[in-house]
C-alpha cells in the first residue's frame, strides 16, 4: 500500500483499514542535519514566514527516506526578504515582529501591533504579500515530486489566534479579548483573511489537506472561556474552511491545537475540522480511551506521543509501551496517524528517533 492510500484510509477518506498505522514526525535543524549526513540525503529547508513553522515544512526528502508517510509543505519567505540582525542578534521577520533565538524556539521580543486599540489600527497594518515572489516555489516542487505517492499537507499554522497574539502580545491579547476591545475581532478577521489567501494558493497548487495551528489550551485548562472562543474566534475558522471547501470540496481540514482542549472539540468538529492534532498527552481530558470513546467517530487523530519527557528521557521499554497503547486505542478500527506531539528537539538523541520509527513500524498493524 502506498503511503498516500495508507494516510487517506487513516483519515477516513477511503474505505477500509490501512495496512498499518501511518507514521509522521518533525525534526529540528540539528537532528535533520545529523540524519541528512548519516543517510546521505540532502536536507532542504523552506524558511517559513514564522520561523518555527520552518521545521514542519522542511527536510521532506529526508523524512520520507526515514519512514514518514506524509509530506508537509507551506509558504516560504519572499525572495526579497533578508534577515538583518542587530547588535543583540535580533531581527525583524516578514510580519514585522522583532525576533530572537530562544533555547529551543524563536521568541517575539517586540510586537508590531502592541499599540493596537481600534479597527483603524488593524486597517493600517500591512501583512506580508501572499503572492510575493518565491512564496510557493518549494511547495510546487514538493507537490510535483511527491503527490502521486504521498499525502501532501499544506501548513498554515500560526493561523488566527496565535498569529494575532504574536502581533500584539499574549497578555494584551487575552485582556483585550475579555474587555472586547474594538480591534480584537478585526484583527482576527485580518489574520484569517491572510491565511485564507495562503491556503487558497496551496490548494491551487495541489495540496490534499490544510493544517491550521492555534493553541487554545495550557497544560491544565483552556486559555479562554468556551463562550469567548465561540463568539470571537469560531466564526473565522468556519468561514475559512467554507472558502477552502468551495475551492476544493475534498480538501481535508486539520487542526493543531496544544493543551487541554477537550472542552472545545465539539465546537472544533462543528467548524469542519476532520483531523485533530496533536492529542497532547498528559493533560486533562486527553486520555487515549476518552479521546477515542468521546470523539473517535468525529475525528481522525494525529500525534499523541510525548516529546516533552518520554522521547528525551524515557527508556526504550517505556516508549514501546506507550506506542503500543496509542496504536491499540487510538488506532482501533483506524483513524490514527502516529507522531510525536510536536517537533522533535535536540534533547532527543538520534538513536531514540530511530527507535521511535522502528517501534511504530513494528507495532503498526495492531488494531
Amino acid at each position: 500500500m502506498k503511503p498516500r492510500e495508507r494516510v487517506l484510509k487513516a483519515f477516513k477518506r477511503l474505505p477500509g483499514l490501512p495496512d498499518r498505522v501511518p507514521v509522521q514526525f518533525d525534526l529540528c535543524r540539528q537532528l535533520a542535519d545529523h540524519f541528512g549526513k548519516e543517510l546521505g540525503v540532502e536536507v532542504n529547508y523552506t524558511e517559513n514566514l514564522y520561523e518555527d513553522v520552518t521545521y514542519r515544512i522542511s527536510a521532506n526528502e529526508l523524512r520520507v527516506a526515514m519512514g514518514s508517510d506524509v509530506v508537509v509543505t507551506g509558504a516560504s519567505v519572499s525572495d526579497d526578504y533578508r534577515i538583518i540582525k542587530d547588535a543583540q542578534g535580533r531581527w525583524l521577520n516578514e510580519y514585522g515582529m522583532k525576533m530572537r533565538q530562544g533555547d529551543i524556539y524563536v521568541e517575539v521580543v517586540e510586537y508590531p501591533l502592541a499599540h493596537a486599540e481600534t479597527k483603524a489600527d488593524i486597517d493600517a497594518f500591512q501583512f506580508p504579500d501572499p503572492l510575493a515572489p518565491g512564496r510557493y516555489r518549494d511547495a510546487e516542487n514538493l507537490i510535483r515530486k511527491f503527490h502521486d505517492d504521498y499525502l501532501v499537507i499544506g501548513d498554515i499554522e500560526v493561523t488566527v489566534f496565535s498569529l494575532a497574539h504574536q502581533l500584539v502580545g499574549m497578555e494584551k491579547m487575552l485582556v483585550d479579548m475579555m474587555l472586547e476591545t474594538e480591534y480584537v475581532v478585526p484583527l482576527f478577521e485580518a489574520c484569517a483573511e491572510f491565511q485564507t489567501r495562503i491556503g487558497l494558493q496551496l490548494i491551487e497548487r495541489g495540496v490534499d489537506a490544510l493544517w491550521f495551528g492555534d493553541d487554545f489550551g495550557t497544560q491544565t485548562s483552556l486559555l479562554i472561556p468556551p463562550e469567548t472562543f465561540r463568539e470571537q474566534l469560531k466564526p473565522h475558522y468556519k468561514r475559512m474552511i467554507d472558502r477552502f471547501k468551495a475551492a476544493r470540496p475534498d480538501i481535508i481540514p486539520i487542526l493543531h491545537c496544544d493543551g487541554a482542549v477537550a472542552d472545545l472539540l465539539d465546537d472544533i468538529r462543528e467548524i469542519g475540522f476532520e483531523v485533530f492534532n496533536p492529542v497532547q498527552p498528559g493533560v486533562p481530558g486527553h486520555l487515549p480511551a476518552d479521546m477515542k470513546k468521546n470523539f473517535g467517530s468525529r475525528f481522525a487523530f494525529w500525534g499523541a506521543i510525548d516529546q516533552q519527557e518520554l522521547l528525551p528521557n524515557g527508556t526504550d521499554e517505556e516508549l514501546e509501551k506507550d506506542i503500543i497503547e496509542k496504536i491499540t486505542i487510538l488506532g482501533k478500527a483506524g483513524g490514527y496517524l502516529i507522531a510525536p506531539a510536536h517537533i522533535i528537539q535536540n534533547d532527543v538523541k538520534p538513536e531514540r528517533v530511530k527507535k521511535f520509527i522502528e517501534l511504530c513500524l513494528k507495532h503498526g498493524k495492531i488494531y
